[in-house]
């Protein structure tokens, strides 16, 4: 079966794009390079959150399939790259995945095609990266023989009000018409269409996004910190504050920033600005309060124990929720993740509970989990709650006698919760 449209990358942004031009009629397949993951849609298996094996089947229904044959491409009027860009290991924007699409586009690229370019990169990138290597590859010109367009990525996983449809789509283009072409693929399954100038505006108004996000937590964690030290409820300054009705938006400290967007996001802005022989001050500031925020945890843990007459060397640490956000099935960037470390590091045995996580390790050793909330707490000395999953009985926690410190501020202050 021919396809008219394809998705390069299916992880959660390129199955809810596929998924929404499925659902309006169009013939879609979707690319990705690993045969596990082909093989598990194809099966109505779906690997993300945000697509449910319901909707799967009916896409399935509706004739998506997913390969690793990048030759299907030929077939397709439009191409939707959709692929991670993640950090290096020296935390620095990592493009590779986006060059490889772009190289792998191009050698199936024909006249008429509209490419689209939605992963998260720093501006400029459309036009300086991914261009020359589709024009390079395919002997095509850019806004004469295909059309090019970048469409920033706002998919929020977990969120229950807004998915891909009612989000409003920004989109821009090489050229006039490519910013057109883009804006009628987009317009058949999404409800509002934003037209950017340039592209490059449109590439800054992803990170922009989540950059004053970053910043923003940022100014709280730091609060937090300070607040502890000066015995004042933070929580309860925030929620005073809230009742304002203009000029303030509520933002709550955690135990760090993890996921796909504010931990990595802000590197990329900071990245372009670094090019320019400047840093950026803020930004970079925010990024390492963020990163602190695990090792504060951290602290209070051991704090909180040694306030019991207890030491954290030979303790039992239950770490409540180890997802990077409530409710979603996802580690990546998870603060979880340098705590337990540390936790490890300082001679503490841990074990997790988390509804969304059958198995879990850090740095190659794997983490207990445990099977049970009640009675893992009942003969813990510790839980640290990280993320309040709905499915999670926190109640079962405190029932247990267990001392928690929640970093989440969900749970009343009592003889055994301390707030971060």
């Amino acid at each position: 079966m021919e396809h008219s449209q394809a998705v390069v990358g299916l992880g959660y942004v390129g199955l809810s794009v596929a998924e929404a031009a499925s659902a309006v009629g169009g013939d879609v397949v979707g690319i990705d390079v690993e045969p596990g993951k082909v093989a598990s849609l194809n099966e109505g298996r779906s690997p993300v959150d945000v697509l449910a094996d319901d909707d799967l089947a009916l896409m399935l229904d509706r004739g998506f399939r997913a390969t690793t044959d990048a030759a299907v491409l030929a077939s397709c009027d439009t191409v939707v790259i959709c692929v991670p860009t993640p950090l290096d290991a020296d935390r620095r924007p990592d493009l590779s995945l986006v060059r490889t699409a772009a190289e792998t586009v191009a050698r199936h690229l024909r006249p008429g095609t509209l490419v689209v370019v939605e992963s998260t990169i720093w501006p400029g990138a459309t036009e300086d990266v991914v261009l020359p290597l589709l024009e390079h590859g395919s002997g095509l010109t850019a806004g004469a023989d295909f059309h090019l367009a970048y469409s920033p990525e706002r998919v929020d996983c977990g969120n229950p009000e807004f998915d891909i449809r009612n989000t409003p789509k920004v989109v821009a283009g090489h050229t006039q018409a490519c910013a057109d072409r883009a804006a009628a693929f987009y317009g058949k399954f999404i409800g509002e269409i934003v037209p950017v100038a340039g592209i490059r505006e449109a590439e800054l108004c992803k990170l922009l996004e989540n950059t004053y996000r970053s910043v923003n937590i940022a100014l709280v964690n730091e609060m937090a910190v300070f607040c502890d030290e000066l015995g004042i409820d933070l929580w309860e300054s925030i929620r005073a504050a809230a009742t304002k009705p203009f000029g303030f938006e509520r933002f709550l400290p955690g135990p760090g920033v993890g996921g796909h967007c504010i931990p990595v996001d802000p590197l990329y802005l900071t990245h372009a600005v670094r090019a320019l022989g400047r840093p950026f001050r803020l930004v970079e500031l925010a990024v390492e309060v963020n990163e602190a925020m695990p090792e504060h945890v951290f602290s209070r843990v051991q704090r909180q124990l040694n306030g019991e007459g207890k030491c954290l060397q030979g303790a039992d640490v239950l770490v409540v929720g180890v997802t990077y956000k409530p409710d979603v099935a996802d580690l990546r960037e998870s603060p979880a993740t340098p705590l337990v470390r540390s936790l490890r590091r300082a001679g503490a045995r841990v074990t997790f509970a988390d509804p969304l996580v059958e198995e879990w390790s850090v740095d190659g050793v794997p983490v207990h989990r445990a099977e049970d909330l009640a009675s893992t707490a009942a003969v813990s000395d510790i839980a640290v709650l990280l993320q309040p999953h709905q499915a999670l009985d926190l109640r079962a926690v405190t029932d247990a006698g267990c001392s928690v410190l929640d970093t989440r501020g969900v749970l009343p202050r009592s003889r055994l919760v301390e707030r971060l």
